[in-house]
């Protein structure tokens, strides 16, 4: 008889920050979620296999990444190159990501940032 396994909760995290990532990745760990950390709104793109305006697929797939599905993205709003906003908007705009739930998180004060 086959045992069942259940799939950990994928949470894909994004912070130019290294200790934010860390500090991220060890709360979520700590839940038992399954976590990949990345340090760029592009490199989020890669891993979930979009690259710049189109959405084919990455040229170099890692191994575990070829059956790792993602269940909830967290970013930083504020990075170098692409915000966690325009990350956001990339990700809902491909069909096959759109349904992910993507939290962005700011340690600025800034209300239209907030309400945007």
């Amino acid at each position: 008889m086959a045992v069942a396994t259940e799939t950990p909760f994928h949470v894909l995290a994004v912070d130019d920050s290294l200790p934010d990532r860390k500090l991220i990745e060890r709360l979520l760990k700590t839940s038992s979620f399954q976590v990949t950390t990345v340090d760029s709104g592009s490199k989020a793109l890669e891993f979930l296999g979009i690259h710049g305006e189109d959405s084919s697929p990455p040229v170099s797939v890692h191994e575990d990444q070829l059956e790792v599905a993602v269940n909830l993205i967290i970013t930083d709003y504020c990075m170098p190159g692409m915000t966690g906003y325009d990350l956001l908007k990339k990700i809902k705009e491909s069909t096959s990501l759109r349904d992910i739930p993507v939290v962005i998180m700011s340690s600025e004060n800034i209300p239209s940032r907030i309400n945007r």
